[in-house]
């Protein structure tokens, strides 16, 4: 790396450090700077006296606490974030101007946030919901902004109707009912009066509303922005964030659970993950299209319910971005961010996609009131690592000297300084796009077709996805109390798959369709996560194991296991050292009550002579869970007892042995590398 790239790399953590504050060690003062003698007693009349109002300390140290709340956002309110840095593999200067992507020396530091939609900022993470997927990058042209989802379409088409959709979603104002939900009346009436949510309701019931982790999760731009290079050429544009880890999911049963087991489970698992060294890693990919093909494919390219198929349109992987440090203070960086897809650089400009068009008003707006003012690109996390100088003044929490007279452009008291910036010299001009029409409140033709890729998506589904997806309709509509909305439900979904259709309208007591079915017969293998990477890196597993199991063997099966990158566990009846028959002993990290299957990947029934009957119904439960789960399975000495072997002994992803356990362990290795053995859900 040459000093340039060091230099990029490390601007936005050396920039952070001048706020950090390190209280341990310190003594105590006021905001003001004030020593402070006591911090027990407020100021009285008297041991028994009123409290008196000369008690400045009191005053501050109350008014602070009673101030230290901010509005939420109104969606993407449960969020964490971490920071990192992105790299770019090869230069992408024929497509794009823009610095950050030429030069693969440079680390430019990165601020991702992930987060929930719907719920509020108290509410579980393992809903089923749209995941926010936003990254900062801290760039030497500036703040650029790639605001996204895991979710690749969305719900409307234009942005007038965002807060109808919001409104429809969140919890029903006369009882603040559901949380961080859509199985409710407004929200599926919402569905059935505005049909082209059709395609984002197929992604939203499919696994991908319910990822196993932010690091096995994949993100998406959403919109058709475009990339201009140097010589004023545009291409259409459609970003991807990749998982190293492949794309994993949780199963509806799993995540209800885990939301009273561990409703942090998210955020805690991002967060052990970098502490312990496992960086999450995401691959950028763009989908291009020349401007002169625009109008050659079956879909609008500009419609954001509408995504542009892998197998159409390739995606190229120009560069790779690792979260590798938490943040300090979740309130000051995680909570204080602003995010806006206005934020862009040059060589990024925005197309008509009206849904999009809207965004770029909303954000700000939305920033202004959360953040107390027009300052909030002066907080330390959402500040600039270049210069900036303009003749913005004054407002709510500026930060900010400005010295001199002059706060106008042109002026010649300050020889019309701050001065604009040519193209050339780097400043942003807007991509020069002809643009005439008459003033209308309407779409295009081309936007009123609203079933054919939600088609293709129930097309590309794997057998066990597509029992996921009915399974998830029943459940979200059997919590619908109107019938007239289950009912129009069915009939808008029947345009979808007659199939998928009537599958749920049994299941919730509602006419099958009467009509219906899809011409379209196409598939996209890419919308599958049946065809995604299958890694054991990071997996967690959990050791069950009881007084005098074998020590020896069971620990090299616990090392193999580590040696291919997966996190071991142990697990018994109480914590401190279980204690082997030949003396070895291992560390206990949970017993049966401070943790639960669903916390882990995979569970592995290691044995142990001395064991109670309560601990050995206790195993029994835990492996029975995740064997419901689909989960790998695996049983040596002992543990082999704790199966329900009639069930289990035979069934895929389960791996018995008392022999080899370098055997036993690289097979079980290999199971766990699966994720889910679904060939058990299609034996049932």
């Amino acid at each position: 790396m040459n000093n340039k790239g060091k230099m990029n790399e490390n601007s936005k953590n050396e920039q952070l450090e001048q706020f950090r504050v390190r209280d341990e060690g310190e003594k105590l003062t006021t905001n003001q700077g004030l020593k402070v003698s006591e911090d027990e007693f407020s100021l009285k009349a008297g041991e028994r006296g009123p409290t008196l109002m000369e008690d400045f300390h009191f005053r501050e140290k109350m008014t602070h606490f009673d101030h230290e709340r901010i509005p939420e956002r109104i969606v993407h309110a449960r969020g964490f974030a971490a920071h990192g840095e992105f790299e770019v593999y090869e230069s992408m200067k024929k497509y794009t101007k823009a610095k950050f992507l030429q030069d693969p020396s440079v680390k430019t530091p990165v601020f991702v946030r992930f987060s929930t939609v719907a719920g509020s900022r108290g509410s579980a993470e393992t809903v089923r919901d749209v995941r926010g997927f936003a990254t900062k990058f801290y760039t030497e042209e500036g703040n650029y902004d790639l605001v996204g989802n895991n979710i690749p379409v969305f719900f409307i088409q234009d942005a007038i109707k965002f807060p109808d959709l919001i409104h429809a979603v969140k919890p029903e104002p006369h009882n603040e009912i559901p949380q961080a939900a859509s199985a409710h009346d407004t929200f599926w009436d919402f569905v059935a009066n505005n049909q082209e949510s059709a395609h984002m309701v197929m992604w939203h019931l499919s696994d991908r509303a319910i990822p196993r982790s932010f690091r096995m999760m994949e993100g998406f731009g959403v919109h058709t922005f475009r990339l201009v290079n140097e010589e004023g050429k545009a291409h259409f544009v459609k970003f991807h964030w990749k998982p190293v880890l492949g794309v994993h999911s949780l199963v509806w049963d799993e995540a209800q659970k885990i939301a009273g087991k561990d409703p942090d489970f998210h955020r805690r698992d991002l967060w052990e993950s970098i502490e312990g060294g496992l960086f999450p890693e995401y691959e950028l990919g763009v989908q291009l299209i020349a401007e002169e093909d625009e109008f050659s494919f079956d879909f609008d390219v500009l419609d954001p319910t509408k995504l542009w198929p892998e197998e159409d349109v390739p995606v190229k992987i120009i560069g790779k971005m690792t979260l590798n440090r938490n943040v300090d203070n979740v309130f000051a960086e995680t909570e204080q961010v602003a995010f806006h897809p206005g934020h862009v650089v040059p060589g990024i400009d925005f197309t008509n996609d009206p849904l999009l068009q809207g965004r770029l008003f909303s954000y700000t707006d939305t920033q202004l009131l959360r953040l107390g003012g027009p300052n909030f690109h002066e907080l330390p996390i959402n500040r600039p690592v270049c210069p900036f100088h303009n003749n913005q003044r004054d407002g709510f929490g500026r930060q900010t000297i400005n010295v001199g007279q002059v706060s106008y452009h042109k002026n010649s008291l300050a020889s019309n300084t701050p001065a604009p910036v040519s193209e050339d010299e780097g400043g942003y001009v807007h991509y020069q796009e002809k643009v005439e029409g008459r003033k209308v409140q309407s779409r295009s033709e081309s936007f009123k077709d609203h079933f054919s890729q939600a088609a293709m998506f129930w097309n590309s589904m794997s057998e066990p996805e597509k029992e996921h997806i009915i399974d998830a309709f029943s459940f979200e509509l059997g919590k619908v109390k109107s019938k007239s909305v289950q009912q129009q439900v069915v009939d808008m979904f029947a345009n979808v798959s007659v199939e998928l259709a009537t599958a749920f309208a049994l299941a919730i007591g509602a006419m099958p369709p009467q009509k219906g079915g899809s011409q379209v017969t196409k598939s996209s293998p890419a919308l599958s996560q049946l065809n995604t990477k299958k890694l054991p890196n990071t997996r967690k597993v959990g050791v069950i194991i009881g007084t005098d199991f074998k020590g020896e063997d069971v620990l090299n099966v616990c090392n193999a296991l580590i040696a291919e990158g997966i996190q071991v566990e142990v697990i018994s009846d109480k914590l401190g050292n279980q204690k082997a028959f030949d003396g070895t002993e291992l560390k206990v990290d949970h017993t049966f009550l401070t943790c639960d299957s669903v916390l882990f990947d995979a569970i592995y029934a290691a044995g142990g002579k001395g064991v109670s009957q309560k601990f050995k119904e206790e195993a029994a439960y835990f492996i029975q869970e995740a064997f419901s789960h689909y989960k790998a399975i695996g049983a040596t000495f002992e543990g082999k007892n704790w199966l329900q072997e009639e069930v289990m002994a035979n069934s895929p992803g389960v791996v018995i042995e008392d022999q080899d356990m370098s055997v036993f362990a690289q097979n079980f290795g290999q199971a766990i590398s699966a994720h889910r053995h679904w060939n058990r859900q299609l034996v049932k």
